[in-house]
């Protein structure tokens, strides 16, 4: 797993690079730097609402006696997705989108609940409860 995210975190940033140097070769550096500014703003204003209606459901849930697992993993989802664009970046940017748009989260949310299942039997994940 280690090497998995070191791996990333070399050939993601030089992607980034890469797709940003054509990219102001081809559409011009105003244009690039103006793009990059608005997918943050754009970002932004996205992570906080959805954020907030999280929020909310959550409220909603615990006051009815639920436990609010799914707005949990909406929760990472935005935290992550807010994140990852604050980073300059088409490729982080287009990944943050996607986790922020409640209907592609949807997949992922799904792939997480498959990762922590697999985990949790094969017993690499634990839960303890205390009293």
């Amino acid at each position: 797993m280690f090497r998995i995210l070191l791996l990333l975190l070399i050939i993601i940033p030089a992607m980034e690079i890469g797709i940003l140097i054509w990219s102001g070769n081809t559409i011009g550096v105003p244009f690039t730097i103006l793009l990059i500014i608005m997918t943050g703003i754009i970002g932004a204003w996205l992570a906080k609402k959805e954020g907030i209606q999280a929020l909310r459901l959550v409220q909603i849930q615990l006051q009815n006696a639920q436990i609010p697992s799914d707005v949990l993993l909406d929760g990472i989802c935005i935290l992550v997705g807010g994140t990852l664009l604050l980073t300059p970046g088409f490729i982080t940017d287009t990944v943050g989108f996607l986790l922020l748009i409640p209907y592609t989260r949807t997949f992922v949310k799904i792939w997480m609940r498959r990762f922590i299942k697999k985990k949790i039997e094969s017993g690499q994940f634990t839960f303890t409860i205390r009293r």
